[in-house]
């Protein structure tokens, strides 16, 4: 292969490929003929020297080749996006995109009510949001998938974000009203040994860091009833069908469960926003307006 004469246009059209598993769905999202969609794939495999896809009449599918090329085609994308948004900046025009990754539940901002000023203020930005588990939305920071994350802190972070802390909140044990806990002032951990929990799904950030409290304190649990919105969650516990450790503002969120506050030194529950390392201008103008309100 000689010299790489790889368009942005055309890493665009990969990727739109690799997200959509469907050249159809890919062209419809770009605005393109399905035919030029093709041929501008068939052109980059030829320049590459490899075949991305592997095709059939009812999917495709990424080669390995393929999801090699995709981590780099997002950065490559990622960076280009923000040398233009760093230039609309400098010339007070703060426009193009800016993708969102958070947790449902937020008590310590107003997502839609921050999202709303922001846009007064910017209303040349397109604005794209997406709810996850913390894992996730940390690696989609990662390979510039998303510019600007709200997340719990997790554990190990990759070398190419950077952190900033939100807020903390103390863990509290939330359990239905019949519960024996439920008249007690605190809550021992070691005394959870024995209890059924409800949980959100493995690398969401909450579940993570009371999977770390608990284990630090010696009680080996079991998550019986996994669930993925706060509101289930509560509704299991206040049928008497699992406990669950929690933030604290869960508790405002309804009158049906008893939430403890917990025996000793437990460690806070984090949140914190996640950017690209350095951070796009339109994170960072977002960044500037959430520690400002």
């Amino acid at each position: 292969m000689g010299a790489w004469t790889v368009e942005l246009r055309q890493l665009e059209h990969f990727v739109a490929v690799a997200q959509e598993c469907h050249f159809t769905r890919a062209a419809q999202r770009l605005h393109i003929a399905q035919s030029g969609l093709s041929a501008s794939i068939r052109s980059l495999e030829k320049e590459l020297g490899a075949t991305l896809f592997l095709r059939s009449t009812r999917q495709v599918q990424l080669t390995a080749a393929g999801q090699a090329l995709l981590a780099e085609a997002l950065r490559a994308l990622s960076a280009s996006n923000a040398a233009k948004e760093a230039v609309a900046a400098v010339q007070g025009l703060l426009r193009g995109s800016l993708s969102i990754g958070s947790l449902q539940c937020l008590h310590a901002i107003h997502l839609p009510t921050l999202l709303s000023g922001f846009l007064g203020r910017h209303p040349g930005l397109e604005i794209r949001l997406r709810q996850g588990g913390s894992d996730e939305l940390v690696e989609h920071v990662s390979t510039g998938r998303l510019d600007i994350a709200f997340v719990s802190r997790p554990a190990r972070l990759p070398e190419n974000v950077a952190v900033s802390p939100l807020d903390a909140e103390d863990l509290v044990l939330a359990c239905a009203p019949g519960h024996p806990a439920a008249t007690k002032d605190r809550a021992k951990l070691q005394d959870l040994t024995d209890e059924q929990f409800v949980d959100f799904p493995p690398t969401w950030g909450t579940r993570d860091h009371a999977d770390r409290v608990l284990a630090a304190a010696g009680v080996e649990r079991r998550v019986a009833l996994e669930v993925t919105d706060v509101h289930s969650l509560l509704d299991l516990v206040a049928c008497g069908l699992g406990v669950a450790l929690v933030p604290t503002s869960f508790a405002g969120k309804t009158k049906q469960v008893r939430f403890i506050p917990l025996d000793g030194d437990v460690p806070a529950w984090e949140l914190v926003t996640i950017t690209g390392d350095p951070p796009s201008p339109a994170a960072t103008a977002l960044l500037r307006q959430v520690c400002g309100s």
